[in-house]
């Protein structure tokens, strides 16, 4: 049967989301919403893969319900235990006094519950962001809060359910979205085709040092000493020897430009210690303990 542009028939195969927004600036968000090709709208209404469609059930930001009722659509998605697939967005309180999404019963559910709530019962669990995979901006020192990341949480309450980080500060929308086609095209990603931060090594499996315009400089020695020069911008704090991302060859904002590109260093953003173990961020990189990918 032929199926008209935007629409979704009888026969296609539903993705059932549920979006979660915890510690978060809402930026992995906006990020996301910004998607160049495929769109959100395509993302949303189309089928991304012939034959399977992503249906967001809930999203805080950008659904037009409020109250009860949004919660009760969450709540009554994620009784099909293993149908639908979690995003969180945003690092995670352990005191719900900072944090809450929704009622149950007159009382404030706190979002840490309701990770774990719906996180144990999820096909898969996407964390967006750094600060849902690894705690980030949120979990920085002092961190009152006691904010971290999803992994963190599932592994203090044995949570098994396949987890999938995609960091960055926020995450390119291409990471999300490539992440999303892959599982409705081929399932959940081997163990093979993640890192050991349980990053997609499509998106996260090379050194921004190895694919950086100004590597030459690098390999030269020749450094930039203030902001503007030529020269590798490492005396500047940048830590691209350190990180994994492909921003070199994708570049931000439909492949305008990228931090470095802009004169920037590159600040570490997709690595788990963001942003304490990485600052200051226009300092040289010294010799501390880095988190670094173990080789394989």
């Amino acid at each position: 049967m032929e199926r008209k542009r935007g629409s979704v028939s009888s026969e296609t195969e539903e993705y059932p989301v549920i979006w979660l927004q915890c510690a978060t600036c809402t930026g992995c968000s906006v990020s996301v919403l910004n998607s160049v090709s495929p769109s959100i709208k395509n993302v949303l209404i189309d089928e991304v893969i012939p034959g399977k469609h992503v249906d967001l059930r809930f999203h805080a930001t950008i659904m037009a319900g409020t109250g009860d009722l949004v919660i009760e659509r969450m709540e009554e998605t994620a009784h099909k235990k293993g149908g639908y697939i979690l995003v969180v967005e945003g690092a995670i309180p352990r005191d719900g006094a900072y944090g809450s999404i929704g009622e149950r019963n007159g009382e404030a559910v706190s979002m840490a519950s309701r990770v774990e709530s719906l996180g144990k019962d999820a096909l898969a669990v996407i964390a967006l962001g750094t600060c849902a995979a690894f705690g980030g901006i949120a979990a920085a020192e002092p961190n009152p809060s006691g904010c971290g990341g999803v992994a963190e949480l599932f592994s203090s309450h044995n949570i098994r359910t396949p987890l999938i980080n995609i960091p960055g500060c926020p995450p390119h929308p291409d990471w999300f979205v490539g992440t999303v086609a892959s599982i409705l095209l081929k399932g959940l990603p081997s163990p093979e085709e993640l890192d050991e931060y349980k990053r997609p090594k499509a998106f996260f499996g090379k050194l921004i040092n190895e694919n950086c315009p100004r590597r030459a400089y690098f390999d030269e020695g020749k450094f930039a000493r203030k902001f503007g020069e030529p020269g590798c911008l490492n005396e500047l704090g940048c830590k691209g020897p350190v990180t994994y991302a492909d921003c070199p060859l994708r570049l931000w904002n439909n492949g305008v430009n990228w931090c470095i590109g802009a004169g920037s260093p590159c600040i570490g953003c997709v690595e788990p210690g963001f942003p304490d173990l990485v600052s200051p961020f226009y300092r040289k990189l010294v010799e501390i303990a880095l988190p670094t990918k173990k080789e394989v």
